[in-house]
């Protein structure tokens, strides 16, 4: 059905907010399809329903009643594109229409079929649940998957692992030699020794990946060398970071040989017939006795239900993570909410005694804090110190995560060696990156020398908030061909097949051995080309005929970037109206680089993005 059919059946209070673009016609699609299904023509319980469906689309996992409001001033842009919605956005002010009221609203709801049954039927598409924050709206599938982590979650710290605290104590002093009790990594180890589910956060480079291979040295030395290992993460790229990460400490922490990452949906079990359903499940639990899961900010609510729900009771797992990145493009931040959620049930007896917390800190670490104490009867504990980089990278970072504007600002404007700030037309520099890494990738390319072609992709990356525009990568991976075939005398084709050329995986490919977000380079291969992907070892190779779902990737967006580090990021930011401005974007683009950052846009973008924080509604937390 077209929008313009869809458009015509809506009426009233639909009608009205499709016209100002607060609704898409998809969401008056389905809001009047469930009335019809169910028997409700409340056009207030409709609207809701409507409402929760765009909520979803955006990200959340349920609409607040209480806050309808505040979905005025958003425009109605998904994460996933770069153009309002609705064919007639704009046309009427979202702030004057006939919002309903939110206790009458919640007594129609109610009552309605669609909550709470009727004759037509025993659908129940939406549930209505009040919480500290007010009463919220569901999708009932979604309902269901919030209650699923949190009934798993609560099962799990009813009780907690059988150790011997004293071999505990000495193998944390092996692993962890001339820290002090209240190192932060070693707590985390210590966490994990002595928690069914433990989440360690931090931002990049403060070391995570690191602890979790300690940790894993930890457990294979109190259970012996049979203990069933898996690592996982949302995309073959993080998990091909994940591997390299544990593999890199393997000789020394004595790990088993190889320690091998795959992709969650291969984690679980891909089925071909369902995309959200896995061999793995409930009646089928996942035969590990230790799940460490990297990148788990990228986590849908959806991918994490069906995890938690084929765990074993007596699995541990590990959770990593900055909740302070974007969140998945799917809907739900379950990291943040999990992190922000507060902490039940009794103190950990063991864990306090390992810690010891009477002693004083050493080595730079702060005390932990009361709050932080808090957090560990909730299996959490976030790292601090960044290792990966200092200076202003790190500065500008924490400035943006605590969105301390002036201060943000201020940094950029520095003079700072790995920090630097420019308008939109001063791209030069921008150009004699991607010439030189272009360059260095074609050359390895030529060589088939897939080691230098991958050490050349890490090099520099161009990130960008949209696909399309003139801020946007379309535009950007134009602009990148343009300077190559200048400075190769190669003239390349976009949309051609060439050496040297980078790749994104935009799209999961079982079959092929290929998931979304993979990135690589095509090599010449003899009398032909071939395509390779990092797998943290041994690299994927695939005939370019078999790639179906494939960017160029001299830019990409922000989203497609997590997970992934380059020596270099250039931060393209869109215009200040964009509705994907936000703080967790500008953290997520800033935190990929591992030396550089060059900021491209307008003072007023970048106070704009670090003042509008990305907020999903969810009862999660």
């Amino acid at each position: 059905m077209t929008e313009a059919l869809i458009t015509l059946r809506a009426s009233g209070a639909l009608r009205a907010f499709q016209e100002a673009g607060v609704l898409a016609a998809a969401d008056v699609h389905v809001a009047l399809r469930l009335g019809k299904l169910g028997g409700e023509d409340n056009e207030e319980v409709l609207l809701a329903a409507a409402l929760t469906v765009r909520a979803l689309r955006l990200g959340s996992v349920c609409v607040e009643l209480d806050r309808l409001t505040d979905l005025a001033g958003s425009a109605d842009a998904a994460g996933r594109r770069d153009a309002v919605c609705g064919a007639r956005a704009g046309k009427v002010d979202a702030a004057v229409l006939p919002w309903p009221e939110p206790r009458r609203l919640v007594t129609g709801l109610r009552r309605s079929p669609l909550v709470a049954g009727g004759p037509a039927g025993p659908l129940k598409p939406l549930v209505l649940v009040e919480s500290t924050r007010g009463w919220l709206l569901y999708l009932t599938r979604y309902h269901r998957q919030e209650e699923t982590i949190r009934g798993v979650l609560a099962e799990r710290a009813r009780t907690r692992p059988t150790v011997n605290i004293e071999d505990v104590g000495a193998q944390l002093d092996l692993l962890f030699p001339g820290s002090s009790t209240v190192d932060r990594q070693r707590v985390a180890a210590a966490l994990a020794a002595t928690e069914w589910t433990t989440i360690i956060a931090g931002g990049p480079g403060t070391g995570k990946t690191h602890t979790a291979a300690r940790i894993l040295a930890l457990l294979y030395a109190l259970d012996g060398s049979a203990l069933r290992v898996a690592l996982a993460a949302p995309t073959g790229k993080a998990a091909a970071r994940l591997q390299e990460a544990v593999t890199a400490q393997a000789s020394e922490l004595g790990l088993p040989d190889p320690l091998v990452a795959t992709t969650l949906h291969r984690l679980l079990g891909w089925r071909q017939d369902s995309g959200s359903r896995f061999a793995h499940h409930a009646n089928n639990r996942l035969p590990h006795d230790v799940v460490v899961l990297d990148e788990t900010s990228m986590v849908s609510l959806t991918i994490m239900a069906r995890l938690v729900e084929a765990l074993r009771p007596e699995t541990r797992l590990i959770l990593l993570g900055d909740p302070d990145q974007l969140a998945s493009v799917d809907a739900g931040a379950v990291l943040a909410d999990l992190v922000a959620r507060q902490a039940t049930g009794p103190a950990n007896g063991d864990l306090a005694r390992l810690l010891n917390t009477d002693v004083p800190a050493s080595g730079g670490e702060s005390p932990l804090s009361e709050g932080e104490r808090e957090r560990l009867r909730g299996g959490i504990i976030r790292l601090r110190h960044v290792h990966r980089f200092g200076g202003a990278i790190a500065d500008l970072a924490d400035a943006v995560r605590r969105g301390a504007t002036d201060e943000a600002v201020a940094i950029l404007g520095s003079g700072a060696d790995d920090v630097t700030f420019h308008e939109p037309d001063d791209i030069d520099a921008v150009a004699d990156d991607i010439t030189a890494t272009g360059s260095a990738l074609i050359d390895a390319a030529d060589r088939a020398d897939v080691p230098a072609a991958f050490a050349a992709l890490g090099r520099h990356r161009v990130l960008c908030a949209h696909r399309e525009g003139p801020h946007g990568v379309r535009h950007w991976t134009r602009l990148a061909h343009e300077w190559l075939s200048l400075a190769t005398g190669r003239p390349l084709d976009p949309d051609g097949w060439y050496p040297g050329r980078p790749l994104l995986i935009t799209e999961t490919d079982y079959e092929a051995g290929l998931s979304n977000g993979d990135t690589g380079a095509v090599i010449q291969r003899g009398d032909g080309l071939a395509a390779a992907f990092d797998r943290g070892g041994t690299p994927l190779m695939v005939h370019p005929s078999r790639l179906s779902a494939v960017q160029t990737a001299y830019a990409m967006t922000i989203h497609r970037s997590q997970g992934s580090q380059y020596d270099t990021v250039t931060v393209v930011l869109p215009d200040e109206t964009s509705a994907l401005l936000t703080r967790q974007l500008l953290y997520t683009a800033i935190t990929r680089a591992r030396r550089r950052v060059r900021v491209i846009g307008h003072e007023a973008v970048v106070r704009a993005a670090i003042e509008r924080q990305a907020l999903r509604a969810s009862g999660l937390a």
